[in-house]
């Protein structure tokens, strides 16, 4: 074992944990009530698998939606594979943890992001206040500012996926 401990790395692979267990009960019982995801995703992760012309669209991310129709999901210790419809075309995908940015489900306000800092091994022994390299935040999206009627339908929104950086001292 190192010098310290590295929660950044140890909080992305319970996160990624996380991430494979909601994609498992999906894979055995669908999604459930309103349930669905975005999940961006790097697709220049050298394990990412996506249709040439889907990575000429998008060269260095995509956001990818689970929700009405998707097909043949394999969930892995390592990844997933699913096949999306593209414009009336299916496309198959293979998503490694390691390349989700963020992974949002609006419709509980839940959403984890995950980022990357470079910073070399050299400028961590020198400040003892740098983050990890890496870093998973569990970020809670805030709801709009109106209240919402009571019984009525809930009014559609974007998801909000907020740092907590800016809450750090």
């Amino acid at each position: 074992m190192g010098k310290s401990i590295d929660y950044g790395n140890l909080m992305h692979d319970a996160m990624r944990g996380l991430i494979r267990k909601v994609l498992d009960g999906v894979k055995a019982n669908g999604l459930p009530g309103d349930h669905h995801f975005f999940i961006t995703f790097d697709t220049m992760h050298p394990d990412v698998e996506l249709a040439d012309w889907l990575s000429d669209r998008y060269p260095e991310e995509m956001t990818v939606v689970i929700q009405h129709w998707f097909d043949n999901l394999d969930v892995t210790d390592d990844g997933f594979a699913i096949t999306l419809n593209f414009g009336d075309n299916p496309e198959p995908l293979y998503i490694p943890y390691d390349a989700i940015r963020t992974f949002v489900d609006p419709s509980v306000e839940f959403g984890l992001r995950f980022e990357t800092q470079e910073i070399d091994a050299d400028e961590m022994e020198e400040d003892d206040d740098a983050l990890s390299p890496t870093e998973a935040e569990i970020t809670p999206l805030e709801k709009a500012g109106a209240d919402k009627p009571e019984g009525g339908p809930k009014p559609n929104k974007e998801a909000e996926i907020v740092s907590l950086d800016k809450f750090r001292k």
